[in-house]
């Protein structure tokens, strides 16, 4: 028996893009297309509508019987379509996936689910997918349904579900009916925080149980807890395997500027993110001056440029450090006190500077992230940026420097500290 529960060789996948959606063809179609083929060529009128571009390319890895394998990398690598392809979701334009074992796949809310089909009536369609017995699946139908929270509606057609009650039941079905390898896509994002730690401590269950688990997060915590090595895509090819700790690393170095100023050419604004239009986001010594290395002892100045094209109800505009394992230091928004919430409810056309300041003593040495986000609550996002910049901060000369040791956590506060002789 291989040692290895999955092997990529070579994969590649490509879409057509600007292609227009046909319909269903009939004999009398296929017939009439080839008669006309020749006239329809020499008008240009074939081969000139689409575009090809490949969503993956040359991906080569092994996966060892019982690894816990991470796949990290920004919005766009192909995570999602590699997975889709381990799970035969769709097929490799080129080169191919061997895979030793039956998969369970999470890589949508309900991914494998018939609408129409009752709870009960869906886990065992699934197991049944998955090539097992009807007596392995009741022997795991209780745990999954506890497990799900939905036995009130276990006879329910899922169609009548909550996005919430979808993805608890199929995650549950997906853990527990006891596939060799599983598959598990950003979908845990989905859930309360609540429901989050309960499925990672499941994953982990299963990782120790000795089944293979491929798992993609942006959550960089969760892919250092679960995984034992990983794999950071960019822009569909496979740039980096190490151990976690070194791919996480890697992974959150790059990408971004290092010179403490992102600024964003217009190529990459999406249109969706009209009516705002990001210029320019920057970290400021306390002179003023854009600097990739802060002192924890001076104020750090972090401001975001941009314009808006018409006005905005609800507008806010924010920023997100993070260290490089995205981990949070913190959130925080231009209209967070009542006063701005107020004066700018709408904010009219125009060219704009949102100004923030950390205060000294705050940080510990190390590096850090910035992202930035504009949105109005609960209504629409405008622009997101996780990886907008990085910079460093020294903690040359804050408290407790006379001690060589390493001083534990993300901040490094001046507490004021008194001491008191007491007689």
């Amino acid at each position: 028996m291989t040692k290895y529960a999955v092997q990529v060789r070579d994969i590649g996948k490509s879409y057509r893009i600007g292609a227009q959606q046909e319909r269903y063809r009939t004999l009398r179609d296929s017939i009439s297309n080839a008669f006309s083929w020749p006239a329809r060529l020499l008008r240009g009128e074939i081969g000139s509508r689409t575009d090809t571009i490949w969503a993956l390319r040359e991906i080569n890895f092994d996966v060892e019987q019982g690894q816990v394998l991470g796949i990290i990398g920004r919005n766009g690598a192909g995570k999602s379509t590699l997975l889709k392809i381990l799970s035969r979701v769709t097929e490799p334009t080129e080169g191919q996936a061997l895979i030793n074992g039956r998969v369970g796949s999470l890589l949508e809310v309900g991914t494998g689910f018939h609408p129409e089909l009752s709870g009960r009536e869906n886990i065992f369609l699934n197991g049944a997918v998955l090539g097992m017995k009807r007596r392995e699946i009741n022997a795991k139908f209780d745990e999954i349904v506890e497990f799900a929270g939905v036995s009130k509606f276990i006879d329910t057609p899922v169609k009548r579900y909550s996005s919430g009650m979808y993805l608890r039941l199929a995650f549950s079905v997906a853990a527990h009916l006891e596939p060799e390898i599983l598959v598990v896509d950003e979908v845990l994002a989905v859930g309360d925080a609540e429901f989050q730690r309960k499925c990672l401590g499941k994953m982990s269950d299963v990782a120790q149980a000795g089944r293979t688990v491929l798992f993609v997060s942006h959550d960089m915590s969760a892919v250092l807890r679960l995984t034992e090595e990983a794999i950071v895509l960019d822009k569909g090819r496979m740039v980096h395997r190490a151990k976690t700790k070194d791919a996480v690393d890697y992974y959150m170095s790059s990408g971004f500027s290092q010179s403490g100023e992102r600024t964003w050419a217009a190529d990459e604004i999406p249109a969706t993110a009209a009516p705002f239009r990001p210029i320019a986001m920057r970290v400021l010594d306390p002179h003023g001056h854009v600097a990739d290395t802060m002192r924890s002892t001076e104020p750090i100045t972090i401001e975001v440029e941009y314009d808006l094209d018409q006005p905005l109800q609800g507008l806010r505009v924010g920023v997100y450090l993070m260290t490089m394992r995205g981990e949070f230091v913190f959130t925080a928004f231009d209209t967070d006190s009542p006063e701005q919430y107020e004066r700018f409810g709408t904010r009219p056309a125009g060219h704009y500077v949102s100004r923030c300041q950390v205060p000294p003593d705050f940080l510990n040495g190390g590096q850090y992230v910035l992202g930035m986000n504009a949105s109005s609550f609960r209504v629409r996002r405008y622009f997101h940026d996780e990886q907008a910049l990085a910079f460093t901060v020294d903690a040359m000369g804050a408290p407790g420097m006379q001690w060589t040791e390493t001083r534990l956590g993300l901040v490094r506060p001046d507490l004021g500290w008194k001491i008191e002789t007491v007689e």
